[in-house]
């Protein structure tokens, strides 16, 4: 498996990476995702000189993860979203793309790195723990899912 910077190429496979995971309830992205649209907007950050930066993980030729980190609402504290299909989990992919999204975090000047994760998704959790990320909090009852329950999230955050 190799992590490389993603290419607008790229948008079409990465959205259907995500449409996969949120098919399972990973993450906070409910299916059915809106492909064209959400395309769009990752050619868009791709293309953007900015501080946000998209990552793929190939195997075989073929995406079967990605990650990105964009702007948080606090000057230097960048976010991190990432999704994996099930068959490459668990081969050191997260751990390379994580590793992608620290490096670009400490060249651009952020000074911490922070995500959201469902409290039940133990091996993402592990991973992240495993990098230096530390639980800051959690934010209860804080996404409202399409079928009206809510979901509690924890705030994780590595200081760089």
């Amino acid at each position: 498996m190799t992590v490389r910077e993603a290419r607008s190429e790229d948008a079409d496979a990465m959205v259907r990476v995500l449409a996969a995971v949120a098919e399972e309830g990973w993450i906070a992205t409910e299916p059915p995702v809106d492909t064209q649209a959400r395309a769009r907007r990752l050619r868009e950050t791709i293309e953007d000189e900015g501080p946000a930066a998209l990552w793929v993980l190939e195997d075989g030729g073929g995406v079967v993860g990605s990650a990105g980190v964009h702007e948080s609402r606090a000057p230097g504290v960048l976010s991190l979203g990432m999704a994996i299909l099930a068959r490459a989990r668990g081969s050191g992919g997260g751990r390379a793309l994580l590793g992608a999204a620290l490096e670009h975090a400490r060249c651009c000047g952020a000074h911490k790195l922070e995500l959201e994760v469902w409290p039940d998704n133990a091996r993402a959790i592990a991973l992240y723990v495993s990098a230096g990320f530390e639980l800051e909090g959690l934010r209860r009852d804080h996404c409202r899912r399409r079928d009206g329950s809510l979901r509690s999230v924890l705030i994780m955050a590595r200081m760089l």
